[in-house]
């Protein structure tokens, strides 16, 4: 079962690839105010590591999704239709960064017709993989404020 998983509650986004418990792939990125600009691009990368994209490309950070195999290299290719769950961070975090990244989530759970689990806690990937993996859909993540949001109150 091939499982992306998507944290965005903070500048630099989070992006992963499991088949099962096993993880194939991990990127992060500084995102901040591109997430919505970059997000799309990644998940591609993600999913397709051989995809060159210099100005997005940091050494540091990028874990392109390779293994080694009886000391061979091999290199995934998947596309979003291999994509059979979503585990998302919820919160608490960035209220724009959230919002981008569930949406998204959400948009992509929904247009593959495939479940999607929201977690919070320091362990939310492992957490959303197993519940995932017990058949729990929310159907739609929805984002955890550790606070009302901060409005301004409508003039008269």
């Amino acid at each position: 079962m091939i499982i992306l998983g998507l944290r965005t509650d903070k500048p630099e986004a989070e992006l992963y690839l499991y088949d099962g418990q096993k993880k194939l792939a991990g990127k992060k990125w500084q995102a901040h105010r591109e997430l919505a600009e970059t997000i799309h691009k990644q998940v591609d990368k993600i999913l397709n590591p051989g995809t060159k994209n210099s100005k997005l490309h940091n050494p540091i950070t990028d874990y392109s999704a390779q293994v080694l195999v009886r000391g061979k290299q091999v290199n995934y290719k998947y596309s979003l239709s291999d994509i059979k769950g979503i585990v998302c961070f919820k919160g608490p975090g960035s209220f724009t960064g959230l919002r981008i990244g569930l949406s998204v989530a959400n948009a992509l759970a929904y247009a593959n017709k495939i479940p999607i689990v929201a977690q919070c806690g320091n362990d939310w990937l492992e957490k959303g993989i197993v519940n995932l993996q017990a058949g729990k859909n929310d159907k739609a993540a929805l984002p955890h404020y550790d606070r009302p949001a901060a409005t301004t109150l409508p003039r008269k």
